[in-house]
């Protein structure tokens, strides 16, 4: 049974998020997003409008359930994976959360996600997916990774950096004009 919980999940404030894009695009001017050492998982739904985090991914919490294994796959070589959604209360917490487990579950323990313990040789080397075949998993799967939260979501998010436009693409100030 896992340990994460919401009470366990770490927050990450949007002034370190947008410290993190800056120094990743001043630094890497000819890398693509997917080169960065970060990604950031916006799971809003229909209320996906009016701008979004640069370089996010738009993985609607209505298809977490089936995305979830393909987003440990696919962000396993990331150091740092950031959910959130509108408000990061619901929806952020909660994929954070499936995305901790499955990847516990896929991958196995890790130190940096609360677990200190090694499964054995012949597991460390292979994981159950979903349809009870093996996959292997790489070294690079099984390094650290840290999971975070955005606090506040996007809403406080657009608050400070919604016109930036090297912060924030599609933002559209009259969506926002009256609050969430």
């Amino acid at each position: 049974m896992s340990s994460f919980t919401v009470a366990t999940l770490p927050r990450i404030s949007a002034a370190a998020l947008s410290s993190m894009i800056l120094s990743a695009s001043s630094s890497n001017l000819n890398a693509t997003p997917t080169e960065s050492h970060f990604a950031i998982i916006d799971v809003r739904d229909d209320d996906h409008i009016g701008g979004h985090i640069r370089n996010s991914q738009n993985v609607p919490s209505s298809t977490l359930d089936y995305k979830i294994p393909e987003l440990v796959r696919k962000l396993a070589d990331k150091e740092i994976v950031i959910f959130h959604c509108a408000l990061s209360q619901q929806r952020g917490p909660s994929a954070a959360l499936k995305y901790l487990r499955e990847r516990e579950r896929l991958i196995g323990p890790s130190t940096s996600i609360g677990k200190a313990m090694e499964k054995s040789a012949a597991e460390s080397k292979a994981a159950k997916d979903s349809n009870d075949e093996w996959v292997d998993v790489a070294e690079d799967e099984k390094k650290e990774q840290k999971v975070y939260v955005l606090d506040r979501g996007f809403v406080g998010w657009q608050e400070v950096y919604g016109e930036d436009t090297r912060l924030t693409e599609g933002y559209r100030k009259e969506i926002w004009a009256d609050g969430y």
